[in-house]
């Protein structure tokens, strides 16, 4: 019997480490937070019902982040709710190495097939905004620009464990823990919690870093957003996953790592943060990654090789139709994620449509 969310050998590997979080969890996915005090988001109610095109099967392939794998197990399971016959195929690997892949393919020889078919359709998943040179070399080979489809709104935030009693921190001290170059301008380096007045026992502790591998695109979004492009200190442990971060939080009293919203434990919370000393701290919730007031969020996309002449093969744009829809935002909130505004969906359905469509 065909089953509807393959996972393949890197998601096995990050499922094995997931596993190891059960006990620690306080959920992954439907209620990971209520998403801080103010509750669960509610999907913008301009956000349209899905209306299926047309019934569709075959496999749809999606290779990438895997901060994003909860979206789209829970996208893949509520998806085949109207398409059993489909299959999503979910590999992890980080979002760089899929990326890096993506933009250095070269063109099929034939165009993908327009019917239902078993043949894997590429859709490369990434928490990050691809760069102006992956742009560049993707269009050079194709004649025209990847096509950036927003799924999610995320907030990736620094955790400590349960127990560290750090109030709070801004990112000039964050900066200062994770980097070497400092470019910031905090004053010196903090390698110890009584460096931030921590104290009754944790002046002297060894401030423990772990953070994501090169394959992350996390980690290039902490590396941009926080770090301002300076670089990481080798002090860093770099795990392979995201479940893998939040896991050596809980197991070290003295730790501090980054990890994406939706993914978080009993044994950890999260550290309020402001950009700038003398400005508010703030945690992640639905009332401050929509209001913007919590400095470190972000979308997250999926990538199409689509070009603007002609639609999606129809497996892969029931799929994006169905992830934009009402339902498809209904799930990413069930995976413990904020759905997108209103607008970001139009624009996406815009991007997915070919002119004589319009």
């Amino acid at each position: 019997m065909r089953v509807g969310t393959r996972l393949s050998r890197h998601s096995v590997r990050w499922s094995s480490g997931m596993a190891s979080l059960v006990s620690l969890m306080i959920t992954v996915g439907a209620a990971t937070a209520e998403h801080g005090p103010m509750g669960k988001p509610a999907v913008d109610p301009k956000v349209i019902s899905y209306t299926a095109a047309r019934e569709v099967s075959g496999t749809l392939k999606l290779a990438g982040s895997d901060t994003m794998q909860p979206i789209l197990s829970r996208l893949g399971k509520e998806f085949r709710r109207y398409h059993p016959g489909a299959v999503l195929s979910i590999e992890g690997g980080g979002s760089s190495a899929a990326v890096k892949e993506f933009v250095n393919t070269p063109p099929r020889s034939k165009p993908v097939s327009q019917s239902n078919s078993d043949e894997p359709i590429l859709l490369v998943a990434s928490s990050r905004v691809l760069s102006t040179s992956e742009v560049k070399q993707f269009t050079s080979k194709r004649g025209y620009p990847p096509t950036a489809l927003p799924v999610a709104v995320d907030a990736v935030g620094f955790y400590v464990h349960r127990d560290n009693p750090v109030p709070h921190l801004t990112l000039e001290q964050v900066d200062a823990m994770f980097s070497t170059t400092r470019h910031r301008g905090y004053p010196q380096q903090l390698t110890r919690w009584g460096q931030l007045a921590v104290n009754n026992g944790w002046e002297a502790m060894s401030i423990n870093l772990y953070g994501r591998d090169q394959k992350s695109g996390t980690r290039a979004f902490i590396k941009e957003q926080v770090l301002e492009h300076g670089e990481f200190t080798l002090a860093v442990h770099e795990e392979p996953g995201a479940a893998s971060v939040i896991l050596a939080l809980s197991r070290d009293p003295f730790a501090i790592g980054y990890s994406g919203i939706g993914l978080q434990a009993s044994t950890v919370r999260a550290v309020p943060l402001a950009e700038k000393e003398r400005m508010p701290y703030v945690l992640p919730s639905a009332e401050t990654v929509l209001d913007e007031s919590y400095p470190l969020r972000r979308f997250l996309y999926l990538y199409a090789d689509k070009s603007p002449n002609a639609p999606l093969p129809p497996l892969a744009e029931e799929f994006l139709a169905f992830v934009n829809s009402r339902e498809g935002q209904q799930a990413v909130i069930k995976a413990g994620f904020y759905p997108l505004p209103a607008k970001e969906v139009q624009q996406s359905l815009a991007a997915l449509t070919v002119p004589n469509d319009r």
